[in-house]
């Protein structure tokens, strides 16, 4: 009976077994002829690119004068519209001139007695009629009066309050009528240059000296002569349509904030441009002779945050590389390390490759670089 019953049981086994073999050999054959997958590549250029730094700042202007009586009196009239434009030297208020005119009056009556009396000694001392101290006297008298009368035309010219510089004038803080004095704390009124305006921005002290290196190293070369000028961004993203020009930079770093102001001279003809104004101004650095963008969608970062890209290598196989990202231009990575002229990174299926696995490439879809090569810009990589 056990005889007849493992002569039974032994046909199955092997049945099993080739039934098995029989599933895991069709899986593979269906492994093995799944097609690659297909993926979105960027070829990646290298291209002379200048680069440019985007800092925020606020205009002031060229030049601020505040007007104030240099004598005192009553304002008889204001010679000037309120928010116009004013030239240097242009009367703005007068003054009562009267009583600075009797004095001018007698000035000059004193000077004509001082001056007859000291060429009449003049005359006498030829004949020793006076003594030396009687001529050397009515000289210093003369000389005296002559002063005296120099001052009292000034006084009668500075009853007319003239503009001290050409610019925009601003509101009167004082009416006709009104007692002014000379020296008083209160400025009649402020005329402010705006043609020229200078642009101030604040830049820190390390990028500072980044750019600096870069630039002693040869991995940046200055762009010429035209490297100090300067391009400016209104607040609401209006382009400037006029260049400016970088005079200075501060000698000293603000220690609150680490930074160094730097000032910008732009032309202001349309007085589009207001002090107080935030903006955003755009320092051409230098020029990189061979710089390598790559879209910011083809960079991740791994668990320890050192930024990554997928390659599809020359026999179209995947591979992960470890990049250095130097700064971000527009919508690209500036890259310093980890992907070379020609290599091609996966910016579409990323999620669908691995490493060593053979993929499809084709030209991706999602890819258009706002940076331009040449006129490139874009803030401070993270």
């Amino acid at each position: 009976m056990r005889l007849k019953q493992a002569l039974c049981a032994r046909p199955f086994i092997p049945l099993a077994a080739l039934c098995l073999l029989a599933g895991c050999g069709a899986k593979e054959t269906e492994m093995a002829a799944a097609p690659a997958p297909e993926v979105g590549v960027y070829t990646a250029k290298a291209q002379a690119l200048t680069l440019t730094t985007d800092l925020p700042g606020r205009t002031s202007a060229y030049r601020v004068s505040e007007v104030r009586p240099q004598v005192s009196g009553i304002l008889q009239r204001r010679l000037f519209v309120e928010g116009a434009e004013v030239k240097d030297g242009q009367q703005l208020y007068q003054i009562d001139p009267r009583t600075y005119q009797a004095r001018l009056a007698r000035a000059e009556a004193s000077l004509l007695t001082a001056q007859n009396l000291a060429q009449r000694y003049e005359r006498l001392l030829k004949t020793n009629a006076v003594s030396q101290q009687q001529y050397d006297d009515a000289l210093a008298t003369w000389k005296q009066a002559q002063a005296d009368a120099q001052m009292a035309r000034i006084d009668v010219q500075y009853t007319k309050v003239l503009a001290p510089i050409s610019g925009r004038i601003g509101r009167s803080a004082v009416t006709e009528g009104a007692l002014v004095t000379n020296g008083q704390e209160q400025a009649l009124a402020t005329v402010t240059q705006l043609d020229p305006i200078y642009v101030d921005v604040n830049q820190p002290i390390t990028k500072l000296l980044g750019l600096k290196q870069a630039l002693e190293s040869g991995r940046l070369q200055a762009s010429g002569p035209d490297q100090a000028q300067v391009s400016l961004t209104l607040d609401d993203g209006t382009p400037y349509p006029l260049k400016g020009t970088l005079k200075f930079s501060e000698v000293s770093v603000d220690p609150t904030t680490g930074s160094v102001t730097l000032r910008a001279e732009f032309p202001n003809p349309d007085r589009k441009l207001l002090p107080g104004m935030f903006v955003h101004a755009q320092l051409k650095e230098g020029e990189q002779q061979a710089a390598i963008l790559i879209p910011q969608q083809a960079v991740g970062r791994d668990a320890r945050g050192v930024p990554t890209a997928w390659v599809v290598k020359a026999d179209d196989t995947v591979e992960q590389r470890e990049l250095q990202t130097l700064r971000t231009v527009g919508n690209a990575w500036l890259i310093g390390a980890g992907i070379a002229d020609g290599e091609r990174v996966i910016t579409e299926g990323v999620q669908r490759v691995r490493s060593g696995l053979a993929v499809k490439p084709v030209a991706a879809g999602n890819v258009k670089l706002v940076a331009e090569f040449g006129a490139a810009a874009g803030p401070q990589a993270h």
